[in-house]
């Protein structure tokens, strides 16, 4: 399997969009690129005319995949994917994430794989979304915010990651001002050096003009 597993430092940091990008760079290039999200929560709750996340997905990859293909289970509620499972009475099922994470990935050039909230989120009660990324065995992209707080979150998430046995392949802070305080600056390079990973930046982007995104 060829791609990438996107993780974040925890929810709303820009999984899905640092995803986004990333698919549509490689599709940009001529590659075929199949994107997976295992688990959506929380569509109740999108502001009108915004995408859910596996349509952003299939919408930045160029793909024909359907809802089913890129995420398997759909939730209403914006709570953790165990609860919102509990609460619609269908246990999330690891084998069925694996067969169709892999089928995904059968059928492209590579797979873009973004993960739920942060690395150690449950998806059931003993199965994380680092078990699943360590069974895909992808390299690992973390998001992370560039403001404060972001330097010990990201090396705990760098450390869960390398724990697991996982290559980083970048960690990426956004949305990145155009003009970053002396914090921000100081973030990123303390996170380079302390998690000893690439990092990169990615600006406030318009979701609905992906020819306008740049290349990542």
């Amino acid at each position: 399997m060829r791609g990438v597993f996107v993780t974040g430092t925890g929810t709303e940091v820009g999984k899905t969009v640092v995803a986004a990008v990333l698919a549509r760079a490689q599709a940009a290039q001529g590659r075929s690129v199949a994107v997976f999200k295992p688990a959506v929560s929380g569509l109740d709750e999108l502001a009108e005319g915004e995408l859910p996340d596996h349509e952003l997905l299939r919408v930045a990859s160029l793909s024909a995949q359907s809802d089913d293909e890129i995420a398997p289970y759909r939730y209403g509620p914006a709570v953790s994917p165990h609860l919102a499972a509990e609460m619609a009475g269908e246990p999330i099922d690891p084998e069925r994430l694996r067969v169709a994470a892999r089928a995904a990935a059968e059928g492209a050039d590579l797979l873009v794989c973004e993960g739920v909230g942060g690395f150690l989120v449950p998806l059931t009660a003993d199965y994380l979304v680092r078990d699943l990324a360590r069974e895909l065995a992808l390299p690992v992209v973390i998001v992370a915010s560039p403001g404060l707080g972001t330097i010990n979150h990201t090396l705990l998430t760098l450390e869960a990651v390398r724990a697991a046995g996982l290559e980083v392949g970048a960690v990426v802070l956004t949305p990145w001002p155009k003009e970053p305080s002396a914090m921000e600056a100081s973030n990123r390079e303390t996170i380079a050096a302390l998690g000893s990973a690439p990092v990169r930046t990615l600006p406030h982007l318009d979701l609905t003009d992906p020819e306008s995104w740049p290349a990542l």
